[in-house]
């Protein structure tokens, strides 16, 4: 069964607790990159917290979900530790792929991520095939494919909601639709509304407000649990923002959006201030403890980060591992 909406203290501070996780993370990635520790460029997802932990808040840790190059949030939420993403981003043998994954590359079959993907859209057919084998199988969970606004455009897309549409898969495409394309508005390369995309096939597809975690949980929680009765697949697209430029390295992004944009949205539409602020309105947690949350994942990052600068790097004889399928 899915995870029940939530209900308590307990649920929603737990949720709380995941996004500040995930900020955090991303705080931690770019010090590194900026102090040049960490190995080539990466994608931040600091701003969009509340999608990544609104939906894998919905799901069983037997569900799947695939990723995006700017999957570092999906796999916070979907359950992934601090010293092991560390690591991998540094290119260290502890990492989820010992370290030849890197930041766009992370994997965690163990715990239902069947990876991030570098190419734009990428991860559209595997988590098509996830939801084709979960029925041909007869099991009981769900796929869940992120991807962002720019990925609508490519074709694959169209292909896998086809199928899927056609053998009534249990996957959920969730489309992150932070406002840019890399550098261009997408209101200015994507014509007509990105749900309609989806229901040209006959799939269900709504439009959610991405920085509302308790809306984003709230449909996907109902989602799940009727792909899951064979009611698949849906289509979700949650309007969020990405407060870092396309990757690290972008930081004149005056050149296509504005600083009174990227103000609006961190003073006024920041999903952990929003989610905090709700939590002390409803009684459920002080000023005081939502701090506490913050120092307590704050000394953890520090802790994995120092771990993972003091990790070792693969072995040179480890170049051949994992290339190639063993075969009988």
């Amino acid at each position: 069964m899915s995870k029940k909406l939530k209900n308590n203290a307990e649920d929603y501070l737990r949720m709380y607790r995941q996004m500040v996780r995930i900020r955090t993370f991303e705080d931690n990635a770019n010090q590194l990159y900026l102090d040049a520790k960490m190995p080539g460029l990466t994608h931040m997802y600091s701003g969009q917290e509340a999608v990544a932990v609104g939906v894998c808040e919905a799901l069983e840790a037997t569900d799947k979900i695939t990723s995006t190059h700017r999957g570092h949030g999906h796999c916070v939420a979907k359950g992934a530790n601090f010293k092991e993403m560390f690591c991998e981003l540094l290119g260290k043998r502890e990492g989820y792929c010992r370290g030849k994954g890197g930041s766009m590359h992370i994997a965690d079959q163990s715990n239902g991520n069947l990876g991030a993907n570098a190419i734009v859209g990428g991860s559209m057919g595997i988590a098509t095939g996830s939801a084709l084998r979960a029925k041909l199988q007869g099991a009981n969970d769900v796929t869940v494919c992120f991807f962002g606004d720019g990925a609508t455009a490519q074709g694959l897309l169209y292909e896998v909601m086809n199928m899927a549409a056609l053998w009534k898969l249990p996957v959920i495409y969730v489309c992150e639709n932070n406002g840019y394309s890399e550098y261009t508005r997408t209101d200015e390369i994507a014509a007509g509304e990105i749900t309609a995309r989806a229901k040209a096939f006959g799939i269900e597809a709504y439009q959610v407000d991405g920085q509302d975690v308790l809306a984003v949980n709230k449909l996907t929680s109902e989602l799940v649990e009727r792909a899951r009765k064979g009611a698949g697949p849906f289509f979700v697209e949650l309007l969020t923002y990405r407060y870092h430029g396309h990757h690290v390295g972008d930081i004149n992004r005056t050149y296509y959006r504005s600083k009174e944009e990227e103000a609006e949205w961190k003073n006024n539409r920041d999903p952990i201030d929003l989610f905090g602020a709700w939590l002390i309105k409803e009684g459920l947690a002080s000023d005081n403890d939502l701090t506490g949350v913050r120092d307590a994942i704050g000394v953890e990052a520090s802790e994995a980060v120092a771990y993972a600068l003091d990790a070792p790097y693969p072995d040179a004889a480890e170049v051949g591992m994992h290339v190639y399928a063993e075969v009988d």
